[in-house]
């Protein structure tokens, strides 16, 4: 088991949550895509919303895919809001 393994199991068991449920590629994915296309700050806080979303049961089941879209979008969808001015 590597480090990564042992923490998401030792947080998973910490927190009561099913290894199971947590597709911990897919959130890597999702904060890698958003450090690069956003801001390194915002993947720590993305990956949290997405959490908070999906604990309430609000999060849609695509929610990883279309944030990670979005993340790449960033920098053509900032240029065309900035672009507006």
């Amino acid at each position: 088991m590597n480090v990564l393994e042992e923490w998401t199991a030792l947080v998973c068991r910490e927190l009561g949550i099913d290894p199971a449920r947590v597709d911990r590629d897919a959130v890597l994915d999702l904060t890698r895509d958003v450090a690069h296309g956003v801001a390194r700050p915002a993947a720590p806080l993305t990956a949290y919303l997405l959490g908070l979303a999906q604990g309430a049961g609000t999060a849609p089941a695509d929610a990883l895919e279309r944030l990670s879209r979005m993340a790449g979008d960033w920098a053509t969808a900032t240029a065309e809001t900035l672009g507006d001015r």
